[in-house]
Parts: C-alpha cells; sequence; structure tokens
C-alpha cells in the first residue's frame, strides 16, 4: 500500500460543526486582513468536507457487494455490518479481533470453557519456507520473539483447552506455558518432519484420564498424526455453598474428549485428506462411546476450504465420493487458482462458493484411491457417526470477516496463499457462547503477511467459549 505524501486530517460527519464555522464568516469584514481571513477559513472547510465525502464513498464501496456471513443469517449479519460502517474507523483499533456472541438462551447450560485451535507454525518450516515470507520482516519470524506472543494471546483469551499444531519446539513450549498453569502432551509425526501436535490444559480446571494417537503411516496415509485426550473437569465448590451441596459437586464427573488433527497439505490428495479425517472421526466416536458418549471438540488444521466436500462430510456426517473428483476433494486447487497472486486478490475471490457435482459426472477412483479415502476398496459412500456443529457457523459474524458458509473468510495467510483452513467442531452436548472474529480481508493486507508485529504465526488463533449443555 502506497504511503500517503501528506497527512490528511481525519474524517467528520458533523456537519451541523461544519455549518455552524462556515457561518461565523458570513459578517462583513471591517479591513483586507479580516477578508483574507475569511477566505482561507472557507478554502479549510471546502477542504474538510471534500475529504469525507470521499471517505464516505470509500466505506460504501467497501460495503457494497459482500457476502453475508451464511445463508441463514444474511439479513442479520449484513444490518450488523452497515451500522458499524456508520462510524469512521480508527486507525489503531484495525488489527483488533473482535468476540461475537450467541443470542441463545444459555440458562441451561453450565461449566464454561474457552478452546482455542492454533496453527503456530513450525520454527523449522519457517526456515525452509522462506519465499513464504517475502515481505515479513525477519525479526517478526524468531521463534524467540514469536513464542511470547503466543503465551501473551492465549493469557489475553484465558484458554482453558489449546490445540496446537506445526509444533517442533514442544518442550520450549511446555516450560513457557507451565508458568501460566497448563500441562501438556504431544505427538510428533512419523518420518523425516520434526513438528507435531500438541494438547494443552489448564491444571486447575483438567485433569487427563486417557490418551490415544493415531499414527496415519500405518494406514498407509503419509506421515501426519493426530491426538485425542480424555479430560476429567475438577470439582469447584462454590463459595459460601455447603461442601456436599449437588450444585457445588455439578461438574465432578464431567468428562470431555478433545481431538487434534493437522491433515496433510497436498492438494491433489483429496483420497488422503479424506482418509485421515475418517479415522480420526471413527475414533473419536469410539472413544466417545467408551467414556459414556461423552461430548467432543476438534480443532485443527485441515487443509481443505469451507466450500469443500471434506467440510460437507464433517458438517452433514456423509458423503458420495463418486461424485467428486479427487484432486479437488479439498477446495484447495480452485482456491490456489483464483488466488494465484494473493497481493491483487479481493475478497470476492475467497468465496467460491460451494457447489454439489452434478449426479451425473462420476469421477474414477481407483480402487487404491478407495482404500486411502474410505478404508474399501468396495465403499464409495462415506458416513460418520458424530452429530458434528462448526463453532464459529453457529454464532453470527460481521460480512467482512466470514463467508457463504459463516466460516471465517481467512485464518491464514502469507505470500502465496490467503484463506481458511482451520476448524472448530464439537457435538451437540456443548453450545458455543461467543467465537472471537478474525481479521478483515483489508486488515491483514495491510500487515504484508504473518506473522507480524502483533501476531506469532502465519495462522490465525481460533477461539471459541463452549458450555456444557445441562440435559
Amino acid at each position: 500500500m502506497a504511503k500517503r505524501s501528506r497527512r490528511e486530517p481525519p474524517p467528520s460527519d458533523d456537519s451541523h460543526s461544519l455549518a455552524t464555522r462556515s457561518n461565523q464568516h458570513k459578517r462583513l469584514p471591517d479591513s483586507r486582513e479580516e477578508e483574507e481571513s475569511r477566505s482561507g477559513c472557507r478554502r479549510k472547510a471546502k477542504k474538510i468536507k471534500t475529504f469525507t465525502a470521499s471517505e464516505t464513498l470509500l466505506v460504501q464501496s467497501e460495503t457494497t457487494g459482500t457476502p453475508s456471513a451464511s445463508n441463514r443469517y444474511a439479513s442479520l449479519a449484513c444490518s450488523v455490518e452497515l451500522r458499524r460502517e456508520e462510524k469512521p474507523r480508527r486507525r489503531g483499533r484495525e488489527d483488533r479481533r473482535e468476540w461475537a456472541y450467541t443470542s441463545r438462551d444459555l440458562s441451561g447450560c453450565r461449566d464454561n470453557v474457552v478452546f482455542v485451535s492454533y496453527n503456530i507454525l513450525g520454527v523449522e518450516n519457517a526456515m525452509k519456507h522462506q519465499d513464504l515470507y517475502t515481505e515479513v520482516q525477519p525479526r517478526f519470524l524468531k521463534w524467540r520473539r514469536r513464542k511470547k506472543l503466543i503465551r501473551k494471546e492465549l493469557n489475553v483469551y484465558d484458554a482453558s483447552i489449546v490445540c496446537f499444531q506445526e509444533v517442533d519446539r514442544f518442550d520450549d513450549l511446555a516450560d513457557l506455558l507451565k508458568k501460566d498453569g497448563f500441562g501438556g502432551v504431544y505427538k510428533a509425526r512419523t518420518g523425516e518432519a520434526n513438528d507435531g501436535c500438541a494438547i494443552f490444559w489448564k491444571d486447575d480446571r483438567f485433569t487427563l484420564v486417557h490418551q490415544d494417537n493415531i499414527e496415519f503411516k500405518t494406514f498407509g496415509l503419509r506421515d501426519n498424526v493426530a491426538q485425542l485426550c480424555v479430560l476429567k473437569m475438577k470439582q469447584r465448590v462454590m463459595p459460601d455453598s455447603p461442601a456436599q451441596s449437588s450444585a457445588s459437586l455439578l461438574d465432578q464427573n464431567q468428562l470431555l474428549l478433545v481431538a487434534n488433527i493437522h491433515v496433510l497439505f497436498n492438494p491433489n490428495r483429496g483420497d488422503v485428506k479424506l482418509g485421515q479425517i475418517r479415522l480420526l472421526l471413527e475414533k473419536a466416536h469410539q472413544l466417545s462411546e467408551i467414556w459414556g458418549k461423552i461430548p467432543v471438540i476438534i480443532g485443527g488444521d485441515l487443509n481443505s476450504m469451507p466450500q469443500s466436500a471434506i467440510y460437507q462430510f464433517l458438517a452433514s456426517s456423509e458423503l458420495d465420493i463418486r461424485l467428486y473428483d479427487r484432486r479437488k476433494i479439498s477446495g484447495q486447487i480452485d482456491c490456489l487458482s483464483a488466488n494465484s497472486c494473493v497481493k491483487h486478490q479481493n475478497r470476492n475471490s475467497l468465496s467460491i462458493k460451494w457447489k454439489p457435482a452434478s449426479r451425473q459426472c462420476v469421477y474414477r477412483w481407483n480402487d487404491d484411491d478407495l482404500r486411502l479415502a474410505t478404508g474399501s476398496a468396495k465403499v464409495t459412500h462415506l458416513q460418520h457417526h458424530l452429530d458434528l456443529c462448526s463453532a464459529y457457523f453457529g454464532i453470527p459474524g460481521s460480512c467482512r470477516t466470514r463467508d457463504d458458509c459463516g466460516e471465517p473468510l481467512a485464518t491464514s495467510y502469507h505470500s502465496r496463499f490467503m484463506g481458511t483452513v482451520d476448524y472448530i467442531w464439537h457435538t451437540k452436548e456443548l453450545v458455543p457462547v461467543r467465537v472471537l472474529e478474525t481479521l478483515p480481508i483489508d486488515a491483514l493486507k495491510r500487515t504484508g503477511g504473518l506473522p507480524s508485529k502483533k501476531w506469532g504465526s502465519d495462522h490465525l488463533a481460533l477461539v471459541c467459549e463452549l458450555a456444557f449443555w445441562d440435559r
């Protein structure tokens, strides 16, 4: 973005104030000096009026034709957006992330949990792929600096449970977060890669009662891994309440299954991506049943777009894979071609609408593809048994930060990509109370790329507060 050659006065929509100033100079001058002073004031007022009009046009052009947060909440989201645009934005607040709250009655909910899913950018990945950060100042990529920003974020959010992806300095991270009362477990990727996944939780709120991992290499699905942890909520006795009252023991036996995954990146291997997600969902459902049909939260970098067939599989619990090209099942190829030059992209290019494939269009999947995707060469229709909801879809948000699916417009930004690949999913025993909006596209672009002065990764953390539905 080109720098302004001169400092312009701030916009003002106070037309009454301008009119009053102008009327003060309508009296006849007593001298030539007063006449010149009057002319100067008129010119100044004219400049201010012109600047205000141009700013108004700019705001109107930004809001015209912007997509709604979702089809379900279109009118609500757009009306909120228009109300926000009535006031000029403060320059210092453009990189602030705002909370969006539910309008749902929460009287039947209890035991709120703040959940974070965060791809924190592996240290070695940042060093190996410096071409992705050509517009990022080298100091912003330093791990010593980034880990402090990540820790600061978690404290601001008052996080209870955190799922990290691309962790290759676990001991360093664990030592840092231990100071804030977090305990955690780590699972490294197999093969030559040095990063993996980590789950952290507040020790004063949860106890780890079971841990399980998935090494996808065992199933021929590359070196990615997933984690599953069963956490037990610790008993919290409320002040001034009887020690043995039912209220004080309400959350004593509350269990929660937390799943964390970083799906394969390769945009062409939709069969592998689908296979990894399928196995995670199967394992999560199995563990949930074993532990008494407990609620499930899934966080992770799925390397799939909100308009993709993979997203639809998670949301609808089923998918006929014969209707989709294996290479396009994650939606990345369409998105990458639409965003081949991030510097010139606009927000419409990030809102590629998902369209179901034609029933007459059946793509060929060979036996090997089917085995990876579905687990059998004879299965073409996938189903999972978790009734999942997207945390962000569950709470309407601003048109400036959400796409037509209700998901964030962008959770990751570097010189070759801007879009959404990170998600939080939960079962219906949990209710979203609020979610933290991501940054608007124009604010992201002004950073030149992530990490930045304020944000410690090339991804933005997804944050939601969930409450247990008291059935």
